[in-house]
């Protein structure tokens, strides 16, 4: 297993083909060139942990004999950032884990991960300076919900019914000053949640990256149902991290770097056309690889709480408080 020391040293890389950059190898090291064929990335494959490959790639066995020598996973990409396809890096026949996985029941796990995230959520918003009595009202409701989520059985339902509370009320907060509607997934309604779609699927991936390393089926989750095709594990754990995303999006608007100019709108759709793209990958990316040594923790240390069956209140925190 990695260490913690090893992940510090750990880089995620970014290809635009659309915009003529290649990818290519020499002495283990990988290159990533622009359409000059200026060098615009290089680093030693022992660094690379995730390669996000962004339009139209011709898959060679050069790039997938690396990937498993050096334990790399690869996402592929549409121009406009929409996952098509992952090749993780994993570790192969943790059955341990996987029936520990298979025999869980609980909710308690759930409860634990749920309340993490509502803390994150409130913790976001109290470093806003100035709060109207409003604002001050939903962190205050923020902070008993954290509690009531972990009371005694509650079932899978009822977690999700207050942390969809909870959220309905951060994000009206969050984004009050940015005509704010709703959090619609896909949906692309405006530019908003366009920008969240693009940032909780980089987290999203980054994630899954990380459970693949330790050998956990991504597709049995703690809290969500288990669905055709969908990482139900990976939705789960993401929950903690996505204020991380929140908070970068919430700063990009305040300096006013996101311009409505960088999308189009076509049906009441706003898209982010793939020559824009770059620049709000950046912004996400930076953002999530603050935290990355956080995250590769939590993981870690949710695996090894996970094998030995600890009680639901010793299991990580993330705490983007401190």
């Amino acid at each position: 297993m990695m260490s913690t020391r090893d992940f510090e040293y750990k880089q995620i890389a970014f290809v635009f083909t659309d915009e003529g950059e290649k990818i290519s190898f020499k002495n283990d090291n990988l290159i990533i060139t622009d359409s000059e064929g200026k060098i615009k990335h290089q680093s030693t494959c022992y660094r690379l942990f995730l390669l996000f490959i962004c339009g139209d790639y011709c898959l060679t066995t050069g790039l997938l004999d690396r990937s498993r020598k050096f334990g790399f996973s690869i996402v592929f990409m549409t121009p406009n950032l929409r996952v098509t396809t992952m090749l993780p890096s994993k570790a192969e026949g943790n059955v341990m884990l996987r029936k520990k996985q298979y025999a869980y029941d609980k909710t308690d796990i759930a409860a634990h991960v749920i309340s993490n995230k509502i803390h994150n959520q409130c913790a976001l918003l109290k470093k806003k300076r100035k709060k109207s009595e409003e604002e001050k009202t939903i962190i205050e409701k923020l902070e008993q919900f954290e509690k009531d989520v972990l009371k005694a059985e509650l079932s899978g339902q009822e977690i999700m019914g207050i942390e969809g509370i909870s959220a309905k009320l951060y994000f009206n907060s969050l984004f009050s000053e940015y005509k704010w509607k709703s959090r619609q997934p896909r949906t692309k309604c405006d530019i908003t949640n366009t920008l969240m779609d693009i940032g909780y699927t980089i987290l999203f991936n980054f994630i899954n990256a990380l459970l693949e390393m330790y050998g956990f089926d991504v597709y049995v989750g703690i809290l969500h149902t288990q669905f055709f095709h969908r990482k139900s594990l990976v939705c789960d754990l993401e929950e903690p991290f996505r204020p991380i995303v929140d908070a970068a999006i919430l700063k990009a608007l305040n300096l006013g770097q996101v311009s409505e100019k960088d999308f189009w709108k076509n049906q009441n759709q706003f898209i982010l056309p793939w020559k824009n793209s770059k620049k709000y990958v950046g912004i996400i990316l930076e953002a999530i690889m603050e935290y990355k040594n956080e995250i590769f923790i939590y993981l870690q240390s949710y695996y090894r709480a996970f094998m030995r069956n600890k009680d639901a209140e010793e299991f990580p925190i993330f705490d983007m408080e401190v």
